[in-house]
Parts: structure tokens; C-alpha cells; sequence
């Protein structure tokens, strides 16, 4: 893993007004209360149609996929961030058209629970019979779809979010966001580079934060004094809090969630507890600096995956989405533009729409023996008539991607360091 700086940005507020709920056939944007509607009469499962023997003129229903997405709980501001990027995908993917046929999905709501998400992809595999599944946000989540829902079907599973270590475990389970892993030997770095010797370790008691939390440990060669597990939804964490600051540690590691971390930092600020602040990717939003007092944060270093930034792909997309949104977009946004990309992009290399069709290309689309193409109109003119999967290597929004033998992608990791109560991008990582 290498270091190379780049120059300083700003990273804006990542919530607000403009969030996507989706149901079959349908886009509603809250921001405007209109909606817009198309055909829902796509081809699920196996329903044998094929993606290139249709005409171009527009004929032909849409190819219907599902998602899974954490639209309320615990992980909604996450889900609000990627409903966004979904929601641009399928417009540049419908601008272009897959050989003449628009591509539609059908988006169900996890609750960010595992229960609620394996009812969501249960719903949308077995009734829907969608061939292709985007989701989910939380690791837990989608290990729990995976085990229980996908694992023995032909359904491509490709997780917008999921960071946690344990879904490298599963090759069968594709993920766009690169393996929390590489956040937690950053995390180590960091702290180590900054000149500390104890830290004090709080983790969110689910697979993403036992997962993240071993990591470190291995990772990091100084003392650990504190290393306790917390639950999720409490209403204080107290003795969270003072239980670190009596450790005596010279730095604070949170890898939990907004919800509980935004409780935590009110609860130390409140209490006159001081300590330099470093966390994962899910402790960092702009909730988290809307719920806690100035100055309350000062300094905190929060390591989280990156879009390839410098990329003019990526430039297009962020310009497109300051202009829909008024607010640049976040990683989690392009995360999930590059799965519906991905996801276009399998269906048209595919000789038909059908999980085990799509399982045969949703890697090769971005594996680097194709041609370079950088967007998925640039994809589909390479393609041309009777191109395959092994003739284009799509370089997302977020990367290269390049799914490796465990179905997760290269990697690129931000350092965003809390200034005058904002986020600024210090530093970035590539693993």
C-alpha cells in the first residue's frame, strides 16, 4: 500500500433534500414531488430474452434488475448517498439504451437490518425473479442475503456499500466498495504515523465492526487499552465514553456508525473528555456534523473509500451531480453509479437475460484485457453490434474496479480531516 498526496478539497455536505425511492417501474425524486414513470414490464429471471437480439429503435420492454438499499434505519444516510448515484446511472444507461431497450429496477428497503434485507431480496428474486441484485449497504446485510437468498442460484449479488472483511470470504458475492481491511491497516498508519502509543477501541458489535476491529489489531503495534464491542440504536453510550477516557490512551478509534458515534462525541464533549479522534469510513457525514457542537471534533481523521477523484469520468459525474443535487457527490454515490454501469453493461454482453448469462460477463466488463472505455456510451460504441464482455475494460467512476478472485475491487482510500467543523480531503491511499 503506497501513499501520494494530492491537492486539498473540501468534501460538502453528503445528506439532504433529493432522495430516490424507487419501486417497480417508478423514480420519485423528493425534490421536486414529481414523478416520473416508465414501462415495468421488464424481463426477470429466466425469462429467456436475449440482450442482442433486439433492434435499436426503442422497441422491446425494459431489462428489469433489483436493488436492496438501506432507505431508513441506522444506514439511511448512506442509502440516501447512493440512491442519488442509481438514480444519474440509469439515466446515462437509458440515454444510450442496452441495443435499444432501457434498463429499469425495482428498489426494495433493508431497514439496514439483516431481516428486513433478506425479506427485500427474497421479494425481489422469487417474485420479481430479477436475474441481477445490487445490495446491500450494511456487510451484515449482504453476507445475510447472500447466505440466504443467493448462495445456489445463478443471481449475480453486487454490493453497492459493504465494506466488512468477511465478504472476501465469499467469491460468489461481488462488491463495488473496496474491503474495510484496507481501512483499518490505514487507520493503524495513521495513528502511528501521528506519533501515538495507546489507543482506546470502540466497534460496533456486528460483522463490519469485528471485522474492521481484528484488523487493526493486527495492524497496529502499539498498546490497545481499550477493545470493547458496543450495540447498535442505544440511546446513550456513556459508559462508552468514560470507560475510554479512564483508559488513559493517547488516541480515540471508533468503527461504528453515524447514529451511535454522533451520541458518543456529544457524550465525551459534554462530559470534558479530550482525545485526538480517528475513524472509519461509517463514523464521517454530514449528520454527524450537524448533531455535534463545534469544536467538538477539531482534528478527528476519518480514513474512507475514494472515487478516482482525478479521473474526468469521474469530473463529468461530479459536475452532473452538483447540477441535479447542488452538493458534490460522495464515494457511496459513485459506488453504486458503477453497479448500475456494471450491471447495463453485463445484460448487453450477455447472450440473454438470465443470472447464469450475467454471471459470465459482470466480471470481464472491467477486467483490463478489453479496450479502456470510461463511460457507458463510450462502452456501447466499442461494443457495437457483436462485441463481447472480453472487449471493453470499464474504468468506473469510482476506479478501475478490476474484481479480483474474492469478487472485490481495486481500491482507493481518502483521509478527510475535520477543519472549522467541516471535512477536508488530506490525503489519499491506494490499496
Amino acid at each position: 500500500m503506497t501513499e501520494r498526496p494530492i491537492d486539498r478539497r473540501t468534501v460538502l455536505g453528503i445528506t439532504g433534500a433529493g432522495a430516490i425511492t424507487l419501486a417497480a417501474g417508478c423514480v420519485s425524486t423528493t425534490d421536486d414531488d414529481e414523478e416520473t414513470a416508465t414501462d415495468s414490464g421488464g424481463d426477470g429471471g429466466d425469462g429467456g430474452a436475449t440482450a442482442t437480439d433486439t433492434d435499436t429503435g426503442g422497441s422491446g420492454d425494459p431489462y428489469t434488475i433489483g436493488v436492496v438499499n438501506s432507505q431508513t434505519g441506522s444506514l439511511s444516510a448512506f442509502g440516501e448517498r447512493n440512491a442519488r448515484g442509481l438514480e444519474l446511472a440509469l439515466r446515462d444507461v437509458n440515454e444510450t439504451t442496452i441495443g435499444g431497450r432501457e434498463l429499469d429496477v425495482i428498489v426494495e428497503d433493508s431497514e439496514s437490518t439483516s431481516s428486513s434485507g433478506v425479506s427485500a431480496a427474497q421479494k425481489l428474486v422469487n417474485q420479481d425473479g430479477v436475474p441481477f441484485l445490487i445490495g446491500a449497504v450494511g456487510s451484515g446485510v449482504s453476507l445475510a442475503i447472500y447466505e440466504s437468498v443467493i448462495d445456489g442460484t445463478d443471481v449475480v449479488q453486487l454490493s453497492q456499500n459493504s465494506t466488512g472483511t468477511d465478504l472476501s470470504n465469499y467469491p460468489g458475492l461481488l462488491r463495488m466498495s473496496p474491503p474495510g481491511g484496507v481501512q483499518s491497516s490505514a487507520l493503524a498508519s495513521l495513528v502511528d504515523a501521528d506519533g501515538h502509543d495507546s489507543v482506546a477501541l470502540a466497534w460496533v458489535n456486528n460483522d463490519y465492526g469485528q471485522g474492521l476491529a481484528e484488523t487493526f489489531r493486527n495492524e497496529w503495534d502499539g498498546d490497545i487499552v481499550y477493545d470493547e464491542p458496543h450495540d447498535q440504536g442505544a440511546s446513550s453510550y456513556s459508559s462508552v465514553v468514560s470507560s475510554m477516557a479512564n483508559s488513559g490512551a493517547d488516541a480515540w478509534v471508533f468503527i461504528t456508525y453515524q447514529p451511535e458515534f454522533t451520541t458518543m462525541a456529544q457524550e465525551a464533549y459534554s462530559n470534558g473528555y479530550e482525545a485526538p479522534y480517528y475513524g472509519a469510513d461509517s463514523v464521517q457525514g454530514s449528520d454527524v456534523l450537524d448533531g455535534t457542537p463545534e469544536g467538538s471534533l477539531e482534528g478527528m481523521q476519518v480514513v474512507v473509500p475514494s472515487a478516482a477523484v482525478d479521473q474526468e469520468n469521474y469530473q463529468q459525474f461530479a459536475s452532473d451531480f452538483e447540477s441535479e443535487y447542488d452538493q458534490q457527490p460522495t464515494s457511496w454515490a459513485a459506488f453504486m453509479y458503477d453497479c448500475v454501469i456494471t450491471a447495463a453493461l453485463s445484460i448487453a454482453t450477455a447472450d440473454e437475460f438470465t443470472g447464469s448469462a450475467l454471471q459470465g460477463t459482470v466480471r470481464d466488463v472491467t477486467r483490463p484485457e478489453g479496450e479502456e472505455v470510461f463511460t457507458f456510451a463510450e462502452a456501447m460504441d466499442v461494443l457495437g453490434d457483436d462485441g463481447t464482455a472480453d472487449d471493453i475494460d470499464y474504468q468506473g467512476v469510482s476506479g478501475p474496479i478490476d474484481f479480483d478472485e474474492n469478487g472485490d475491487p481495486v481500491g482507493f482510500l481518502q483521509v478527510l480531516t475535520v477543519q472549522d467543523h467541516e471535512y477536508v480531503q488530506t490525503d489519499t491511499v491506494q490499496g
